[in-house]
C-alpha cells in the first residue's frame, strides 16, 4: 500500500476509495468528515508554534459548532470514523486504536477514584454505539462491539459484544462484522 496520509486513511473508511486532496475537500461538506480533517490538522501541527495556535483555534470553533469534544492530544489511530453528527466527549488521555467507529452521544472519560481510576484504552476495530459510556482505566479489546446505551467501567476482552446497563459481555468472534467497513 502506498504511503497515504492519516487523513486519507480516515476518509477511506467512509468511501472505500483513496481520495485526492481535492476529493477530500469536497467530502468536508459532511460535518463528521470536516471535523476529522480539522482534528487531524490540529494533531499534525501540535508541535509547531504558529500553526499550532491557528489549528487549535480552528478546532475549537468546530468543537463548538459540531458538538465534538475531542482534543489534539488524544491518541486516535488511523481509520477513525464518526458515524453521526452530534455530541461526543473523548478525554484527551484516552487512547483509541485504528479502524474504530464511534456514534453520537458517546462519552469516553476518566474515572477519578476507585480500582479503575484512569482513562480507557480502546484497541483496534471497536464499534461504539449511540450514547454508550466508557469510563475508567479499562481496556476494550480488539474486535469488540459496545451496544448503544451501554455503560462500561470494566475490562472487555477481545472478540466481545457488550450490552446494557449494567453491561454484560457476550463472546463473539465476528462481533464487528458488517459494522466496521473499509478497514485500513
Amino acid at each position: 500500500m502506498p504511503n497515504y496520509s492519516i487523513i486519507q486513511k480516515d476518509f477511506y473508511r467512509e468511501s472505500g476509495k483513496w481520495l485526492s486532496t481535492f476529493e477530500i475537500w469536497k467530502k468536508c461538506l459532511n460535518p463528521n468528515l470536516h471535523f476529522i480533517y480539522i482534528f487531524r490538522k490540529a494533531q499534525k501541527y501540535r508541535k509547531t508554534s504558529v500553526l499550532n495556535v491557528f489549528w487549535k483555534f480552528v478546532l475549537r470553533h468546530y468543537q463548538i459548532k459540531y458538538g465534538y469534544q475531542i482534543y489534539p492530544e488524544t491518541e486516535i489511530g488511523e481509520g477513525f470514523y464518526l458515524g453521526h453528527w452530534g455530541s461526543l466527549v473523548i478525554n484527551p488521555k484516552a487512547k483509541i486504536g485504528k479502524n474504530c467507529n464511534i456514534a453520537q452521544g458517546v462519552t469516553i472519560g476518566q474515572q477519578n477514584r476507585g480500582k479503575n481510576q484512569g482513562f480507557p484504552i480502546i484497541e483496534d476495530e471497536v464499534w461504539i454505539g449511540t450514547n454508550a459510556v466508557i469510563v475508567g482505566g479499562i481496556s476494550i479489546g480488539t474486535n469488540s462491539l459496545i451496544a448503544p446505551n451501554s455503560y462500561v467501567n470494566f475490562d472487555v476482552p477481545a472478540n466481545s459484544i457488550v450490552v446494557g446497563n449494567p453491561a454484560k459481555v457476550y463472546p463473539s468472534n465476528n462481533a464487528t462484522d458488517g459494522y466496521i467497513n473499509n478497514k485500513i
